[in-house]
């Protein structure tokens, strides 16, 4: 991308169109916007979603579909709420995919699901995961074929450590591997963070799994009737845990632990 302009970037069947007019304001969408996917040239057409970083009054702005959504002095403070507009805008218009609010890696050729709402701790998890050497799919959806296969999603990390603000982590900062090919599901964890760090886990059904899913999807059922059919699928080769559990690194030791037995 030159240091003033726009490139195209094709994610799961939608057409972003990405601006800006200054070098720093580039740098930030090439570093961050879906950054494992490749960069086009604008093409003919409306986009279906336009995001562009504009500089005015001291400021600058993120502005998608003409719509003013945050400001911030600096462009690298538009990142986290550019990487939730880009989420946002990939999950509306999934086609052949469900998605499920996850945090997702793959361990030994399976896939391991840590579903849980925002604030639960998945990037957390994640992130200890992946030091252990497990590949990275993504720290906030796991996306599910009509034949329970995941497909990779390894957008930014959002991560907190102990801040009630977010900040963004790349995966090559971490010296990821990042998946690049959809792949079973084999393990389930739901799991709440105890403030007494207390671990407390235990199998459940896969039909309670399912259900945990089913809780955790951006999609409402009256919409999208086959998502179920596809969860279904995933849960059917899984094992299946849920409780609390500690603090990362101590909940990850026990994680592997026990997968690998």
């Amino acid at each position: 991308m030159n240091n003033s302009g726009s490139f195209d970037v094709e994610a799961f069947g939608a057409h972003f169109r990405l601006t800006a007019g200054c070098a720093d304001a580039c740098a930030t969408l090439d570093q961050y916007a879906l950054p494992w996917l490749p960069r086009m040239e604008p093409k003919a057409g409306k986009p279906d979603v336009a995001i562009r970083i504009d500089q005015a009054a001291g400021e600058f702005r993120l502005v998608v579909n003409d719509a003013l959504v945050a400001a911030a002095a600096e462009p690298p403070g538009l990142v986290c709420t550019l990487i939730q507009v880009l989420d946002e805008a990939v999950v509306r218009r999934l086609t052949t995919l469900r998605a499920i609010h996850a945090g997702t890696v793959m361990y030994s050729g399976r896939v391991l699901l840590f579903p849980g709402v925002s604030h639960a701790g998945k990037s957390s998890l994640v992130r200890e995961m992946v030091r252990r050497g497990a590949t990275y799919f993504s720290d906030e959806y796991a996306l599910i074929d009509e034949e329970g296969l995941v497909h990779p999603y390894p957008r930014p990390l959002l991560v907190r450590d102990g801040s009630p603000e977010q900040h963004p982590v790349l995966a090559r900062e971490l010296s990821a591997r990042v998946g690049n090919v959809a792949a079973p599901v084999g393990w389930i964890f739901a799991l709440a963070y105890s403030n007494e760090n207390e671990w407390s886990v235990a199998p459940v059904s896969q039909g309670e799994a399912l259900m945990i899913l089913l809780r955790n999807t951006p999609h409402t059922l009256l919409q999208s009737p086959e998502m179920v059919g596809f969860f279904q699928h995933a849960v059917a080769s899984a094992s299946c845990f849920a409780g609390q559990r500690s603090e990362a690194a101590d909940a990850v030791e026990k994680i592997i632990e026990m997968i690998g037995a």
